[in-house]
């Protein structure tokens, strides 16, 4: 997760265009992309400017998936790590640090997540990769293409209520599969005993929990909101019959209500399985 100053989105964008990376080649890798946050008109979160670098999560994420938590360990540790980040010399460190401090309010914020129901499309189109990267022209001055559009939904579930949160979401009618642009989905669970360079203990307020739907972009997201399927998604059970009413309401599965976030999404790159 990282804050971009103002006004220094295009530089920063331009970085990663150019950076040094065979995250495509390596084992276990399966999808990548660069999130920009955006904000609807018609949202709780429409109010935001979403590049301003006051939010205290950051405006722009970056989106990894691997098969496995082992293959990120193994990246992690190894010299395409080094590589895309800053190259392993002294120097090479140093210099990236402080172009960093240049274009960022504080140091990126890494969060780590199982992810749980996953699903995905076969793409119809691999973006083309040049040793592991894409090969993209960025001139630092205007933003990438928009790629993606990622709808996620943050939810903020105490630990004593995760195994029905995560049954609610497990025994739900989905769609998803169904309908026209429709790239993956996962619900994230946070990793809260991951461990690294810039890992903070989580607080509070973060969400244990995000929803995370990509799709071929925004008029994909706004036909499946106004559809059957979003309806069917969000409906209650039908034919079953109405339960005694109990004396003390259940709790709540959170504790606050979820928050919806969204981003269009630059430099995605995909296993020829897609994510």
């Amino acid at each position: 997760r990282f804050t971009v100053r103002q006004g220094r989105a295009a530089k920063f964008e331009k970085r990663w265009a150019d950076r040094s990376s065979r995250l495509a080649e390596l084992d276990g890798f399966k999808y990548f992309q660069l999130m920009r946050r955006v904000a609807l008109d018609d949202e709780a979160n429409s109010g935001i400017d979403p590049l301003a670098s006051t939010n205290p999560f950051g405006n722009y994420v970056s989106f990894t998936i691997w098969n496995e938590k082992k293959d990120f360990n193994a990246w992690r540790g190894g010299e395409a790590f080094k590589e895309a980040h800053g190259g392993t010399s002294l120097f090479a460190f140093v210099t990236t640090m402080v172009k960093s401090a240049m274009v960022l309010t504080g140091a990126p914020k890494p969060a780590f997540y199982d992810g749980l129901l996953q699903q995905s499309t076969i793409p119809d189109h691999v973006p083309e990769t040049v040793n592991g990267w894409r090969s993209v022209e960025a001139d630092g001055v205007n933003l990438l293409p928009s790629e993606a559009f990622i709808a996620c939904n943050q939810f903020f579930v105490p630990s004593s209520n995760a195994v029905a949160f995560e049954n609610r979401w497990a025994n739900r009618t989905s769609k998803l599969k169904e309908c026209e642009g429709f790239i993956s989905f996962s619900m994230l669970r946070r990793d809260i005993k991951a461990k690294g360079h810039g890992v903070s203990p989580m607080g509070e307020e973060e969400p244990t929990y995000v929803s995370t739907t990509v799709w071929k972009d925004r008029q994909a997201f706004e036909n499946w909101k106004n559809g059957n399927a979003f309806k069917e998604a969000h409906a209650e059970k039908k034919g079953e019959e109405p339960k005694e009413q109990p004396q003390q309401p259940p709790a709540p599965l959170w504790s606050k209500p979820p928050v919806p976030v969204f981003y269009e999404s630059t430099l995605v790159i995909s296993s020829p399985d897609g994510a």
